[in-house]
């Protein structure tokens, strides 16, 4: 039987490879960020007025931690009493699954065409 040798792409075929995967994974990393949709909204549900260290519920050692990162309790009020928005809908959900079944199913499909492309390849029809 003869050795197997996979078909050979050429040079700029892989480039072109390269530049789409690179394209698509900055895509996918940096389009949420762009539309707004990349994390939970934050608010801070009481505000605090003059707030003061002990207002937060910060005790000396965390004050001390966020005096070294170069906050005041002005500034780190934010970062304290923010709370995550966790709220989603219905619709997002239900389209993120169907995303992921209808790119199962592709992968599936391209996986069978490919395997009976490798099978015909070596052993004929």
């Amino acid at each position: 039987m003869a050795h197997y040798h996979p078909p050979r792409q050429g040079k700029a075929s892989q480039l072109f490879d390269v530049v789409v995967l690179v394209v698509l994974t900055v895509g996918a990393l940096f389009v949420p960020l762009w539309l707004n949709l990349a994390g939970a909204t934050k608010s801070v549900t009481a505000p605090v007025e003059n707030p003061t260290w002990e207002s937060l519920g910060q005790n000396a050692a965390q004050a001390a931690k966020y005096e070294a990162l170069g906050h005041t309790p002005e500034s780190a009020h934010d970062l304290i009493l923010a709370r995550f928005d966790y709220s989603f809908s219905i619709g997002a959900l239900v389209t993120m699954i169907v995303v992921i079944v209808l790119y199962y199913a592709l992968i599936l499909r391209f996986s069978e065409v490919e395997y009976r492309e490798v099978i015909s390849e070596k052993f004929g029809e």
